[in-house]
């Protein structure tokens, strides 16, 4: 009779033994109190498409938002008014002095670029703003997501896939939600615009130079990010060694900011990715 009753009692797998599945709450709670503890329940269980889609989408949101805020400023707006025109100004000067284009020319286009850049957000550029943060924040981070799972399958031999990479480089974008957020903060008092709380953009410092890439990457919250970043894929990959992680995935940004970097240098319209 005893045999029978055992024989009907479900068993209940080692993992369903030990723990139950973090909610989501909790994962983004984790993050920021104990991400190594938070990433390694998490490996215990298949990857979940809302661990990585949920903090995307909230980014995007935040992105949109806060970029609007600081443009409804009409301080902040006139400084990034100030600051392009400054820019394309220079990039006028160049080609007029490569005989692409007479000082007439370049008047009248930096009238209209003045115009443009100096109007209120209206309903179509923001709906135009919010489809290229859409676009750019999802290609972005696919292609981001594979690099990163390349080199953690290839050259540190992990053990995990593709979407457990995408958890791994996803569910971290909540430290990205609160940098966006004290960026906002920091605009209002300081009227001025800004699309990174590094070092280099508190000095404005020139990137265009080594000096003004290397302290743009002196950034609280962008080391905080790719350090989680780190963890999460030395959890996920189930490897002991988080080391050789954060080594890999800071070389890795580093390296590519760099490559990006000596880019923008030999072709100017690409310099704008040195922001990154």
């Amino acid at each position: 009779m005893e045999e029978m009753q055992n024989q009907e009692t479900p068993k209940m797998s080692s993992v369903e033994a030990e723990e139950f599945e973090m909610s989501h709450t909790d994962k983004l709670v984790g993050v920021f109190a104990e991400p190594g503890k938070t990433f390694s329940k998490m490996s215990k269980f298949p990857p979940k498409t809302a661990d990585w889609i949920i903090p995307l989408v909230i980014i995007m949101i935040v992105a949109l938002l806060s970029n609007i805020v600081m443009m409804s400023n009409p301080t902040i707006r006139m400084s990034v008014t100030e600051k392009t025109m400054k820019q394309v100004e220079k990039q006028f000067n160049d080609a007029i002095a490569k005989g692409q284009m007479t000082q007439e020319q370049a008047n009248q286009q930096l009238e209209s670029v003045r115009d443009r850049v100096s109007q209120s957000p209206t309903v179509a550029s923001i709906a135009l703003q919010a489809i290229g943060i859409v676009f750019v924040t999802f290609i972005v981070f696919f292609i981001v997501s594979g690099v990163f799972f390349l080199f953690a399958k290839s050259a540190l031999k992990g053990e995990g896939t593709y979407k457990e990479a995408m958890v791994s480089y996803g569910l971290p974008h909540y430290i990205v939600v609160i940098q966006l957020i004290v960026m906002v903060i920091i605009a209002f008092v300081t009227n001025k615009f800004l699309s990174e709380t590094s070092i280099g953009t508190f000095i404005d410092s020139d990137k265009t130079t080594i000096a003004g890439f290397l302290l743009s990457k002196l950034d609280v919250f962008t080391i905080w990010f790719y350090a989680v970043v780190a963890i999460g894929f030395a959890k996920m990959f189930k490897s002991n060694n988080t080391v050789k992680y954060v080594t890999t995935i800071f070389g890795i940004w580093i390296g590519f900011s760099l490559i990006l970097f000596f880019l923008g240098k030999a072709v100017p319209i690409l310099s704008w990715f040195t922001a990154m």
